[in-house]
């Protein structure tokens, strides 16, 4: 399994390359090193990044302003003093107290990442309310046309989606459409 990427956002390089170190040699996570806010932001939404790790704030902004600008399947860790975490107002922000050791870095990397997963498990879109009608509808014609109750001709259209390797739309729609033509 590929390892999961983390962005590593520090004001020091240093601190940065540090941190990377730590979390690739322990094979929590690849890291992509960015250097601003801005930098972050283009890399999250390109890469679909769900963890970030960050220093208290960075040459352009603060991690707090940044946050704000993140998808809601991302999450953030900060890293710094414990003065500063202090002043942290956003409550769904990560805090880390440095200097760190090894093994809280770690274990914290693990835990954002496992939380992005759930995230976009729980936020990928459903199927749309004319999607879910016209499986409906194909549901009725089989249960009508060949005498199957509702849960069978469900796992029917499970099953031809599978065996065609179409999604389940599709395979409700070809139903429909023969439907039409032996009409």
């Amino acid at each position: 399994m590929e390892m999961e990427q983390v962005i590593v956002a520090f004001e020091s390089t240093k601190s940065a390359l540090r941190v990377k170190e730590i979390l690739e040699s322990g094979g929590t996570a690849s890291c992509i090193l960015c250097s601003s806010a801005g930098q972050v932001r283009r890399t999250v939404h390109k890469l679909h990044i769900t963890a970030v790790v960050c220093g208290f704030k960075l040459p352009d902004q603060p991690a707090e302003v940044l946050f704000g600008d993140l998808p809601p399947s991302c999450a953030m860790l900060v890293l710094a003093p414990q003065n500063l975490l202090d002043l942290l107002q956003e409550e769904d922000i990560f805090r880390l107290a440095a200097p760190v050791s090894r093994g809280d870095l770690t274990a914290s990397v693990r835990m954002l990442l496992q939380m992005g997963r759930r995230l976009e498990r729980i936020l990928r879109p459903r199927r749309s309310e004319e999607e879910q009608a016209v499986i409906q509808q194909a549901k009725a014609v089989l249960m009508d046309r060949n005498g199957m109750t509702e849960e069978e001709a469900h796992r029917f259209l499970q099953k031809t989606s599978m065996d065609h390797g179409s999604k389940l739309i599709q395979t409700a729609q070809m139903v429909l459409d023969s439907a039409d033509w032996e009409s």
